[in-house]
């Protein structure tokens, strides 16, 4: 078997943007589950909302570790539309293609299984994007007094930075998968990713609450407050152009190690229950 191609030939572009379509339409017929998932989002949105408003009023200078209440309430409400962008807590399809046995079909397709797994999943970022991110941030505007970036280039950093969360978040639940090749379940392993990745990477509160060499140790040497924390901070005008250098840095890493354990994993496929 040849080696797994590490980047989209020229020719299977138009099939990738295909795909990506095909996983914008595939997800966009769960209207009513999106629909329910926004709600959710919006329920929690005004619970960690008023906990966190409530702790910076009690706190020095109405503040919370230096965010100001505009910015706690953009903090809040922006991280929980981007949960249903990103999606870091959905599995992706590839563990029950191996598990099938049908990963050996998609062996044989033109194009490599990882620009597979990664069109399918920018499909369902676009879908979350139009309904799961716009309609928390709706109603977080209609009721709190939202950050607003007075210089619009934050507005373009934000973007690229939640971009390449996407991207960092999808490489991290790729990695979780490949380990599918060697495991019978990894249930273990993502339950300890969903944690991790919402804990430490800012869902709940931001990481500067932590203690500083937490923080620091989370920063330096972990991919998760690149998820959340840096994008939010970046609109927010606490971080800049230093957190998207980050995001690139992991990027690389990431990929380098998926492609090096997808080789492995392809040497010696062994198919389990096909």
């Amino acid at each position: 078997m040849s080696a797994p191609a590490a980047s989209i030939p020229a020719g299977s572009l138009r099939a990738f943007l295909a795909l990506v379509g095909a996983g914008y339409r595939r997800f966009s017929t769960y209207r009513q589950a999106a629909l329910g998932s926004a709600f959710t989002n919006a329920v929690f949105g005004f619970l960690r909302c008023s906990v966190l408003l409530t702790v910076a009023a009690a706190g020095a200078g109405g503040t919370l570790v230096g965010y100001n209440p505009a910015q706690l309430a953009t903090y809040v409400w922006v991280s929980q539309g981007l949960i249903g962008v990103i999606n870091f807590w959905t599995q992706l399809d590839l563990v029950e293609r191996i598990k099938s046995g049908n990963i050996a079909a998609d062996l044989l397709r033109p194009m490599d299984i990882m620009w597979m797994q990664l069109a399918t999943e920018l499909g369902r970022s676009l879908f979350g994007l139009v309904l799961r991110f716009t309609l928390p941030i709706t109603v977080g505007a209609i009721f709190f007094d939202l950050y607003l970036p007075g210089k619009p280039h934050v507005y373009l950093l934000f973007v690229v930075a939640m971009v390449l969360s996407v991207l960092v978040g999808f490489l991290c639940r790729y990695i979780l998968c490949l380990l599918c090749f060697w495991f019978l379940d990894i249930r273990g392993f993502w339950t300890a990713w969903v944690l991790c990745s919402g804990l430490l990477g800012g869902l709940q509160f931001p990481l500067p609450v932590w203690p500083d060499w937490l923080v620091t140790t989370l920063w330096v040497a972990t991919p998760f407050p690149l998820l959340l924390q840096g994008p939010l901070d970046v609109l927010v005008e606490r971080e800049s152009g230093a957190v998207i250098g980050l995001q690139v840095v992991w990027l690389v890493i990431l990929f380098g190690v998926s492609r090096l354990m997808q080789g492995r994993a392809l040497r010696k496929l062994v198919v389990q229950g096909g």
